[in-house]
């Protein structure tokens, strides 16, 4: 892709019209950090009846953690398996031991606790990333997690997707905004980092409801966002109504076009993590066009070049 002599942005190591998570962490920490994705199979408040029942009607029987480890592996083995992997490629790197498939703060804090710290021992860890529901946070969870905070660099990720509640209604989130914005205090005010994953594409969501989700919720004061594209995965409830047509799924070029105008939106601070999202293949229903993740990525450099724009633009911030 061609372009131009001088980028607009001033945080990227890349190019990137956008500050992305390589570029942080490698300004960070001064070389290449991987993040390695673990389960421990804590579940969820939205499947076992304590909030609701058969999870967010887009999430798949893995608890949104299709690229995590084993969970009947020990997270000892499951971190070195997947560092074994990284090593053929890269001989030298750090590493963020995720606790990525379902809600990792849902249960005793002394078993949290004991395996946040488990994780801290591996070698060359220089973080955590802990992805969890804004419901599973409470004052002493908080403590906990800002005593981490202290020693590492620490993100803790919520899913929200949407700030309306009439889409979580729809998507059995089982919590509404102002929930979300409870146990995103909690954090927020004891100095954690926060990521927070929003979906683009969502059944009864127009686009100026996406809008209005990432603009919103840059105005927060978050660390990191995670932007996903709305995955039809086998099993699921939404399969089941895009099959009856209740919604469609959104085309490349409408989604591309969508991200940019969110990037344009967000903070010039905000690390944007993802812009799109990984559907395992042998799972996804729809969109197709998503398996070509690296061509979405590139069709969004594209997009920001060809408008001359990036990330902060219309906040007025550059």
């Amino acid at each position: 892709m061609a372009q131009r002599d001088t980028n607009p942005f001033p945080y990227s190591l890349d190019n990137k019209r956008y500050l992305t998570y390589s570029c942080y962490l490698k300004r960070r920490f001064g070389q290449k950090v991987f993040k390695v994705p673990l389960n421990i199979d804590l579940g969820c408040p939205n499947r076992d009846g304590t909030k609701g029942s058969g999870g967010c009607i887009f999430c798949s029987a893995k608890l949104s953690g299709d690229f995590a480890g084993d969970p009947c592996q020990s997270i000892d083995r499951q971190f070195d398996e997947v560092r074994g992997r990284l090593h053929k490629k890269w001989e030298q790197g750090l590493y963020i031991p995720y606790f990525q498939a379902g809600s990792n703060t849902y249960g005793e804090v002394s078993l949290l606790k004991d395996m946040f710290e488990r994780a801290l021992s591996f070698d060359n860890v220089v973080g955590l990333a802990i992805a969890t529901r804004a419901d599973c946070i409470d004052k002493e969870k908080a403590d906990m997690l800002a005593a981490l905070a202290e020693r590492t660099y620490l993100t803790v990720e919520l899913g929200l997707q949407s700030i309306h509640d009439r889409t979580a209604l729809l998507c059995n989130r089982c919590h509404t905004y102002e929930d979300f914005l409870t146990g995103f205090r909690m954090l927020k005010e004891r100095g954690i980092n926060v990521c927070v994953h929003i979906i683009n594409g969502l059944p009864g969501e127009s686009r100026e409801m996406m809008l209005e989700t990432a603009e919103t919720v840059g105005g927060l004061g978050i660390h990191a966002i995670k932007i996903h594209l709305l995955h039809v995965l086998k099993g699921t409830v939404l399969a089941e109504m895009y099959e009856r047509g209740v919604f469609r799924a959104m085309e490349q070029e409408e989604y591309v076009s969508l991200v940019c105008d969110q990037i344009e939106r967000l903070p010039r601070e905000v690390i944007i993590e993802r812009v799109t999202g990984d559907g395992a293949r042998d799972e996804l229903i729809a969109p197709l066009w998503s398996l070509k993740k690296f061509c979405v990525m590139n069709d969004i450099d594209k997009e920001l070049y060809r408008r001359n724009s990036f990330q902060g633009k219309l906040r007025n911030e550059i």
